[in-house]
């Protein structure tokens, strides 16, 4: 194969390879022990050397050189494991180069033409593999090869795939082509002599929408923040839509919210992404969605089938997926029947006799003594090989780990931790730390059931006095009995069950009945009739067990033995902000429920809390989990609640629990959309929908445990678990339209949010033995309801929604994060803010460019990736700018024209480091507007202070060369300054200094009020360094000439001020007149100095200076020639560095 070419130095290092054929500029070489037989000691030794390395270092055994006459370096160019492919190489070589070269008089330019070409043919191949991958190879080659002619973007820019479409303007459309690569969508039409072009960022995409109306029938609307394309006439508008959703979708989660979404591996690799691969993403994600799969799980083979169903009597027809980790089941008709099988659980998998009424059908044997059979399987032989190879890896690694288990000396029983002090501590305190530290082994819900079920009915019977005197006890079942004070609202009584015993009674039977029926445990089939049993509510015995199947938190806790209390053992004790807010929220879950009042399920809720937030740091803990996993306590043991959490967490709700709550956010939008799809007539009566979007933000979070009476939220949990995410906009839905009526007559936002809260605290049970209220609506028909109306509401379009709203949630944020950093930094500079949020807008797309492009491993990017650095708020190392960046705006943006060539260069490096205060390598966009704002809008005084310190440590390193100086202007003294004729030499020193020591007492008189920190002095040759730059920022100015003979009056000023200052500043020092022994000239040249008062009283005295210094600058102009330049500017800069590579 073609390879970049890479020097080698040495063309025979230690005899390792024999030449096999050679010309006048090429080898072809042979590694020593490769290739032929020989019993030579060398080749021997070289072939078991190349051996026993590892794949990584291993060396090509053929290899090509390119070789320079007269010169001492090689370049290998091609290398092989084979004869025959480096033959080709090489006939290649001689064919198409050979003869060409001899026409060329110098040797780099032999180097630089053999080397372009290996290149050139090194990009063809890498186009050939990526067309390869797609549905036609040759069409998708030459749009990529149109697609690099037009945009001139750098070769990492890869292309995705295109469209033909037309773009409208007004009414007029544009027929061309739509290019949609990693970073950009690029249209390019030329039609009728007229060219137009246009690259939009996915950066700058705020919105994705599907049209209709007017002239075209259906179109793509994509709106960015200052306009809006419309693109029509897809031959596949869906796949269309879908890919632009994707890929915006992808690269605004990779850029604008690098820490808080999780993004799969393969899309954190930009040139890894290809159509295919973004067709299997999507795929992926309905998968993971709809069978709630931990994130981390890959899709492997998705094949058509059927499924045996015992429960219909017939087999139903529908879909495969594997991971690696689960079989997966799906009817055609979402929702109909679902089937998923943990590999854990699985014995094998095995090929049955194919027969007409059978044909191609497959055995999957369970642990459990039971078998699911698949039929019309197309590739039997591959699906059964890959399965059974995952088996076997999954049962070694099982295996692997009961041994390393069984080994441990940790015992399964609860986990105590003990307390040591040195004096005694109260009883009840021990008792306390060792309730604290002590996991249960039971739901909360057995210990406190009486209370819980029946203290609303106990309050609403007994009389206040009765209330205020009586003094209970609650009983807890399994723990000590504790006193509660005659204030607690929870006291125990004495009821009897009747009608709610009965209740749970038949619920039990009906389960217990469907699991002879559909089978128990996570391969349970779940099918329409379960849904019903489900929205019944599930009996409370049941409840715990159901939850922990139908989120298979199951096979987490199998996978996961003494995780959970090694977790404990971990965690407890620790402080951290994370501990801090649980600590706080402890009390607030459940308030009014017997079990979180008591020391016991406060202990247990602290302990999943604190193990979660110690399990995943990265979401630690969020306000909202507290509710959540009271919930889960209640009804499941200890640590199957804590598996509940993470599957609720990681798998059910992804992206909520995080520092922004993403995915919450965008579900609000979800939903708003839905609203105005299924409920017009309440979207028209409150066009901003964001007044409910605030009330149903909680119900997603909390999944209604906070709005609706606990028992009957929990009815809602229970679909949760079945349904997922689904469940929540169903039933959201539902509430929307039931008080659809009463929110359409109310009169203000507030009315409308008393009308939805009044609604659902009435929401009750119906197994209830008193008469219900005229004003409850039960909770099993109002999810049934929500099943009947909203029914259709699938899983993929709830996913296809959330792709597309995740754009308009992060660009919000985006906007956000904009306006808090303007507001911070516009307080410290005096430019407008349209003016400094343009900045903003340079110094982002400068990041993003960067990222796009860019070296990985430059330290913005490294930044941007870890996000790990503590110390700088989260505003501030949004986007930092590295050297070269910074450098890049430099050039775009510095305020005199002359400033350019390498001097302007070496002062931008200049400026970096006198802004890098804090030495890390980035600038955050605070430093970078508060030097602008000096340059342009600062006082004169101001900007020659940045000048000054520009030419003084640390900005000016001891690594540049000061050697130089400014052109016509002399270095040796003595210097004098012209003055007037007729004046003596003694009267010229006498005025000069008069009138510099007055200029000096008005700067320290205009100064006193300022305390800041004096300026170093600066040292001859800084000074002229200093000098040099101001010539250089004259340089193309209509007076260059009058501001050259001013700079030069000045220097020669200033040069002879030192001079004086330090002859006069000597002899005083010493006491008397200078003795024979005084410092050479050298000497004395080290010890001149000068001060920034001196320089700047000087440059006052040259009007022309002063006027050229004091001349505003147009910010305006230049930003916008830079948004003009900078895009193309860093692209063709970024190019020629990867060539040079």
């Amino acid at each position: 194969m073609w390879l970049n070419p890479e020097e080698v130095l040495v063309k025979n290092a230690l005899k390792l390879w024999i030449t096999e054929r050679s010309n006048a500029f090429f080898l072809l070489q042979r590694r020593r022990g490769r290739g032929k037989t020989t019993g030579k000691i060398s080749g021997l030794l070289v072939g078991a050397l190349d051996t026993v390395l590892d794949s990584n270092a291993r060396v090509t055994p053929f290899r090509i050189l390119l070789q320079v006459p007269g010169s001492p370096i090689s370049w290998i160019i091609a290398s092989g494991a084979a004869m025959e492919e480096v033959n080709k190489h090489w006939d290649w070589l001689v064919h198409n180069l050979l003869h060409s070269l001899s026409v060329f008089d110098n040797k780099d330019d032999v180097s630089n033409f053999v080397k372009g070409k290996v290149k050139g043919l090194i990009a063809e191949e890498v186009r050939g593999r990526q067309a390869a991958q797609e549905d036609d190879p040759e069409k998708f080659r030459e749009a990529l090869l149109k697609f690099e002619l037009h945009f001139q973007l750098p070769s990492s820019e890869k292309l995705v795939t295109f469209y033909s479409c037309s773009c409208w303007k007004g009414r007029v459309p544009r027929q061309g082509f739509l290019y949609l690569s990693i970073n950009h969508m690029a249209f390019y039409s030329f039609l009728l002599g007229k060219e137009v072009k246009f690259v939009i960022p996915w950066a700058e995409v705020t919105r994705l929408e599907r049209i209709s109306g007017g002239f075209m029938t259906d179109a793509i609307r994509v709106s960015t923040r200052r306009r809006q394309r419309d693109f029509s006439m897809f031959l596949n508008l869906d796949e269309a839509y879908g890919v632009v959703g994707q890929l915006a979708d992808i690269a605004l989660r990779r850029l604008l919210d690098s820490e808080g979404l999780e993004l799969d591996r393969v899309l954190q690799q930009p040139a890894r992404i290809t159509k295919r691969v973004l067709e299997e993403q999507a795929l992926r994600e309905y998968v993971l969605a709809l069978f709630r799969l931990p994130r981390s799980e890959r899709l492997h083979e998705v094949a058509s089938c059927a499924a045996w169903t015992p429960h219909a009597r017939c087999h139903t027809a529908g879909t495969l997926y594997t991971t690696d980790n689960y079989l997966c089941f799906s009817s055609r008709e979402e929702g109909q029947c679902l089937l998923l099988l943990p590999l854990y659980q699985v014995l094998s998998v095995e090929k049955a006799e194919s027969s007409q009424v059978l044909p191609e059908p497959i055995i999957v044997s369970m642990r459990s003594k039971k078998a699911f059979q698949l039929i019309q399987l197309q590739d039997r032989e591959h699906l059964v090989e890959s399965l059974t190879c995952r088996l076997r890896s999954l049962q070694l690694k099982q295996s692997t780990f009961r041994r390393g288990a069984h080994n441990r000396t940790a015992s399964s029983c609860s986990y105590y931790t003990f307390y040591y002090q040195e004096e005694e501590e109260e009883e009840e305190e021990v008792e306390e730390q060792v309730l604290r530290n002590t996991v249960n082994k039971q739901a909360l819900i057995t210990a406190f059931q009486h209370a819980s079920t029946h203290n609303t009915k106990i309050k609403e019977e007994r009389s206040p006095g009765q209330r205020d005197r009586s003094q209970t006890h609650v009983v807890c079942k399994g723990c000590q009995a504790r006193a509660l004070t005659p204030r607690s609202p929870f006291r125990t009584v004495v009821l009897k069950w009747g009608y709610l015993k009965n209740t749970e009674a038949v619920k039990e039977q009906l389960w217990e009945d469907n699991f002879l029926e559909f089978g128990r445990g996570v391969h349970m089939f779940r099918t329409e009739k379960v849904q019903r049993l489900v929205a019944m509510g599930i009996p409370e015995s049941l409840r715990g067990e159901l939850w922990m199947t139908l989120s298979d938190a199951t096979s987490d806790l199998e996978a996961h033995q003494d995780y959970y209390a090694s977790l404990v053992h971990k965690s407890m004790g620790r402080s951290s902000l994370a501990t801090e807010e649980i600590e706080r929220d402890l009390h607030r879950s459940l308030p009014d429920h017997p079990a979180f009042q008591n020391p016991t399920g406060i202990a247990a809720l602290r302990r999943v809390l604190t193990a979660y937030a110690h399990r995943n740091p990265k979401i630690g803990y969020c306000q909202s989990m507290n509710i959540l996993a009271s919930v889960l306590l209640l009804y499941a043991k200890e640590e199957e609640a804590f598996w509940l959490l993470v599957a609720v967490c990681e798998r059910m709700l992804p992206d909520y629990f995080n520092r922004r709550v993403i995915g919450a956010q965008v579900d609000q939008s979800v939903f708003e959309q839905l609203i105005r799809e299924r409920l017009p007539e309440l979207a028209e009566h409150f066009p901003d929908l964001s007044t409910l979007s605030s009330v149903s933000l909680s119900w997603f979070l909390t999944i209604f445990v906070s709005v609706m009476p606990f028992h009957s939220a929990v009815c809602v949990v229970d679909c949760f678990f079945f349904h997922g995410i689904k469940a929540i906009f169903q039933l959201g839905l539902a509430v929307l339209e039931t008080t659809s009526e009463l929110l359409c007559r109310s009169c203000d936002d507030g009315h409308a949010l008393m009308v939805l809260s009044s609604f659902l605290e009435h929401v009750g049970r119906e197994d209830s033995s008193s008469q219900p209220p005229a004003d409850q609506v039960p909770v099993t028909r109002l999810i049934n309801d929500a099943l009947e109306r909203f029914g259709d509401l699938t899983v993929r379009k709830i996913e296809r929604l959330r792709c597309h709203h995740r754009i308009q949630v992060l660009q919000a944020h985006e906007d956000t994060a904009k306006d808090n950093t303007l507001r911070l930094v516009s307080s410290e500079v005096s430019m407008c803010g349209d003016t400094l949020a343009d900045i903003y807008d340079l110094f982002k797309t400068e990041h993003f460019i960067s990222l796009y492009w860019g070296d990985t491993s430059m330290a913005a990017a490294a930044q941007a990736a870890s996000w790990s650095r503590g110390g700088v708020s989260y505003l501030e190392r949004r986007y930092r700018l590295d050297r070269p960046q910074f450098k890049s705006l430099y050039g775009l943006l510095a305020p005199w024209a002359g400033e350019s060539g390498r001097h302007g260069d070496t002062l931008a490096d200049r400026t970096f480091t006198l802004l890098d205060q804090d030495q890390d390598s980035l600038l955050t966009f605070r430093d970078f507007a508060a030097w602008l704002d000096t340059l342009y809008c600062g006082e004169l005084n101001e900007r020659i202070k940045l000048l000054y310190r520009l030419h003084l440590p640390p900005a000016l390193t001891g690594s540049e060369d000061l050697s130089s100086v400014m052109p016509g202007v002399s270095t040796s003294r003595p210097l004098y300054v012209k003055v007037a004729s007729g004046l003596g030499d003694g009267q010229e020193v006498k005025d000069y200094q008069e009138q510099l020591k007055q200029m000096l007492q008005d700067l320290v008189l205009a100064k006193e009020k300022d305390v800041e920190k004096p300026l170093p002095l600066m040292k001859q040759k800084e000074f002229i360094q200093f000098c040099k730059t101001l010539y250089s920022m004259f340089h193309g100015d209509p007076e260059e000439n009058e501001l050259f003979q001013a700079i030069a009056t000045v220097t020669s000023l200033v040069l002879q001020i030192g001079e004086a200052d330090h002859r006069g500043r000597a002899p005083r020092s010493r006491g008397g007149d200078c003795p024979d022994n005084w410092p050479d000239s050298e000497s004395m040249e080290s010890q001149w100095t000068v001060s920034f008062a001196q320089i700047f009283a000087s440059l006052l005295t040259e009007q022309t200076l002063v006027n050229f210094l004091e001349k505003p600058g147009d910010l305006a102009v230049r930003i916008a020639e830079a948004k003009q330049k900078q895009y193309q500017q860093r692209a063709g800069l970024l190019t020629l560095q990867q060539r040079h590579r």
